[in-house]
């Protein structure tokens, strides 16, 4: 391992936690509804949504109509997306002539947009319109990021308030989010990408004539707009099939470290925001410290196994110079690891370089990282509530430990919040297992696989993990676009997001409705080292329980049988 590799992991490292502050900060104004820095600008815009769409934002929710609201919102746009992909060939902005997308393919993509996992069984330069790159897929990438920073901050006025009954308004909630957050930050970052070399048209595809004499059909299309935001948003999928190894999308080096940057940045942020709402700061660097700890412990491990490389080829004379296979040599291993290691931490399936290309036990890390429930600064808003469902489960075990009714920022953790708690981390697991082994003895699903053995397992396990964990990258040796897998995948999708989002509001309800304690000399402080590594420890201790069992038998195993000297 290099210098420059690690001098890329503490840069990336070191910016996000210079932005959680002044972010974080903003962000509680904004979703606390107080005036702030860009309210003269887009005050009058934000009063005109609400008077249009007929919505009080003092009028505050209960959870189950919060929860209502998220699923309606939810389904009518998943509705609507659906409708313009079987659609997309008699509407307008359409020069290359493409046709109507298939029923199968159409309810996956709507789902995949819906849910933030932007899992792409197609190739998006010869499937899909530019109007329907722009309002289907932008427009969803800004929804669900929005939607799940929504349920976040839902989840933190849960855990701060006392005997509330209401934890927003969700319409509210949406509607500032997307306004003051995710638009401006867009608009910055897209005329960034621009000025990197990053495509922003709407000019139909060109063909060039090859300097060796042979024709190529260039794709042309609105691919900033769309690129920044599924980086910030942690929507991942691409607008074109080589994602963001495309030069199109991602054109230079330092493109690529902003990108690495947008992934991560709100995430960080937010956990900032968290100990803003919670009036004790040291609560919100509690969790950024056990994210960064994790992240640190991932990346050392995937880049360590891609620099070593396959075995096999030195042992036949060719020099150990790590595994470069499908990577782009202009970011090499160190940054290559680097971006996998980032967007399967945060739920955001972009990808510069082949996952299904690492080594055996590099290819675990990724898997692993979804596996865990992406908390490691996680999507944007899913990564905050899915870090507070360990919480509550750690300081539950450390209750138990130490003999005392667990608490977590004064409320008692009881009966009921652990049921909550153990249904979100337990019910994705049970979906991406489930899911594989059906997949596992399905012919018509083993026919997909472009690898036998463990590896052809593995990518069969990293299709689900991802789609359960609304990631949206993949082993890219599966294909995909099959009506077994579109459908199954679509249902797991779902599942990942809606039956951890549903648990999660429930658990915010019932904690807003407690009084709060004050702390006692037997209060376990959860804003210590001590309670970092213990959060880490249950992190990857239930994780490891719960998957490890199904990782035997893919990477782990392969990666014993290629020392013996086979691959697959």
């Amino acid at each position: 391992m290099t210098m420059i590799g690690w001098a890329s992991f503490i840069a990336v490292l070191a910016v996000v936690a210079a932005c959680a502050k002044p972010l974080g900060s903003y962000m509680t104004s904004v979703m606390n509804g107080e005036r702030h820095v860009l309210t003269p600008v887009l005050g009058r815009l934000e009063a005109l949504v609400y008077r249009l769409s007929a919505i009080d934002p003092a009028e505050e929710m209960p959870w189950r109509q919060y929860t209502a609201a998220l699923l309606v919102f939810s389904a009518t746009g998943a509705v609507a997306m659906y409708a313009q992909l079987r659609l997309q060939q008699k509407l307008p902005l359409n020069p290359a002539g493409l046709g109507p997308v298939d029923p199968a393919l159409a309810f996956n993509t709507a789902v995949s947009f819906l849910t933030n996992t932007n899992w792409q069984a197609y190739s998006g330069e010869s499937t899909m319109s530019y109007l329907t790159q722009m309002t289907c897929m932008t427009y969803h990438n800004f929804a669900s990021a929005a939607a799940g920073i929504a349920v976040a901050a839902a989840v933190v006025r849960g855990l701060v308030r006392v005997q509330a009954k209401t934890i927003g308004n969700f319409w509210a909630d949406l509607v500032r989010v997307s306004l003051y957050v995710l638009l401006p930050l867009c608009v910055v970052g897209g005329l960034f990408l621009v000025s990197q070399g990053a495509i922003q048209n709407l000019k139909p595809y060109e063909k060039v004539e090859g300097v060796q004499g042979f024709s190529q059909t260039l794709p042309m299309g609105p691919v900033a707009s769309q690129e920044i935001i599924k980086q910030l948003g942690t929507n991942g999928g691409g607008y074109f099939n080589a994602n963001s190894g495309h030069p199109f999308e991602n054109p230079t080096p330092l493109s690529n470290f902003v990108s690495m940057f947008a992934i991560f940045l709100i995430g960080g942020a937010m956990t900032y925001q968290f100990g803003r709402m919670a009036g004790d700061q040291g609560q919100g660097w509690a969790l950024f410290a056990c994210m960064s700890l994790l992240f640190l412990g991932g990346f050392a491990a995937l880049y360590h196994f891609e620099q070593v490389g396959n075995p096999i080829l030195a042992a036949h004379g060719v020099a150990a110079a790590g595994n470069m296979e499908g990577k782009e040599t202009r970011f090499g291993i160190a940054t290559s690891s680097l971006f996998a290691t980032i967007t399967t931490d945060a739920s955001c399936g972009a990808v510069n370089a082949w996952h299904d290309s690492l080594t055996p036990l590099g290819g675990l890390v990724p898997l692993f990282n979804i596996m865990l429930g992406e908390v490691i600064f996680g999507g944007v808003g899913s990564g905050l509530y899915g870090m507070l469902l360990f919480v509550v489960m750690t300081v539950f075990l450390a209750g138990l430990m130490v003999g005392r009714t667990p608490e977590y920022l004064g409320k008692k953790i009881e009966a009921r919040d652990m049921k909550y708690a153990t249904l979100g981390i337990l019910i994705p697991s049970f979906a991406i297992l489930a899911g594989a082994a059906w997949a596992a003895v399905r012919p018509s699903a083993l026919q997909s696989l472009a690898n036998a053995g463990p590896h052809g397992l593995s990518e069969i396990l990293y299709a689900y993990s991802s789609a359960v964990g609304n990631n949206g990258s993949a082993f890219a040796g599966l294909n995909a676009d099959t009506w077994f897998f579109n459908n199954t995948l679509g249902w797991a999708m779902l599942v990942g997001r809606f039956f951890v989002m549903v648990p999660v509001l429930a658990l915010a309800g019932n904690l807003a409705g407690k009084k709060r304690a004050a702390p006692s000399p037997g209060t376990f402080p959860t804003d210590t080292p001590l309670f970092v590594g213990l959060l880490s420890s249950v992190i990857l201790v239930v994780g490891g329980l719960t998957h490890f069992p199904a990782l035997s038998l893919g990477p782990i195993i392969e990666h014993f049988v290629m020392l013996a000297g086979k691959l697959y």
